[in-house]
């Protein structure tokens, strides 16, 4: 059985018609938004400096919980920013342009195989750090709950909890649909129908 020949792809350079010029030069208007990002990121370290100062401060004041939430609040500010690297440097090698960073030392093991897929899943497992980070603050702080020394009742830890728990689960959905469309694209390249049954 013949096969189509595969429609060559355009040479590199290739000059493209005005539409699809303009068209495909629009992900550039993408640039202020990742730009504005790294500012949002420059925010959080400024942030996180005042919490650790505020800290060192009060090293000998603070109870052991006192240094616990402080503590986990710079780590919360850590992971958000690990957050904004992921989408400023994946985002912009995947939706606006190459960064051509092959060969640099500190180029990061997961941009060597970054796609939208990867991006998402990588994205929803940050958010879940992040959410648990949170939650684990509430339960800290929910330990005075009915003394009057927290913000939190009883119904807004339910909810934290359940809300993480819908991002566990979106993260796992995110997960399995992903690798559904990884299979069928597999099969797709080895000839094969998608319903992994043999041809005719």
């Amino acid at each position: 059985m013949s096969m189509a020949p595969e429609t060559p792809l355009p040479p590199r350079g290739v000059n493209l018609r005005p539409l699809p010029m303009i068209i495909f030069g629009s992900r550039w208007l993408q640039l202020p938004l990742y730009v504005g990002l790294i500012i949002a990121q420059a925010v959080y370290v400024v942030l996180f400096l005042k919490e650790l100062y505020h800290l060192i401060g009060h090293a000998t004041t603070f109870s052991e919980q006192q240094v616990m939430l402080v503590v986990l609040g710079l780590i919360d500010v850590v992971m958000i920013s690990n957050l904004l690297v992921m989408v400023i440097v994946g985002g912009y090698e995947t939706f606006v342009s190459r960064l051509n960073l092959e060969g640099h030392p500190d180029e990061p093991e997961w941009l060597s195989h970054v796609n939208a897929s990867v991006l998402k899943i990588k994205l929803a497992m940050a958010i879940i750090g992040i959410s648990s980070i949170h939650l684990l603050r509430t339960f800290i702080e929910a330990s005075n709950l009915g003394t009057g020394r927290t913000n939190y009742t009883e119904t807004g830890v339910m909810w934290q909890t359940v809300i993480h728990f819908l991002f566990i689960l979106s993260a796992i959905g995110i997960a399995f649909v992903e690798r559904i469309s990884a299979g069928a694209e597999a099969a797709h390249r080895n000839g094969q129908p998608d319903n992994g049954h043999a041809a005719h």
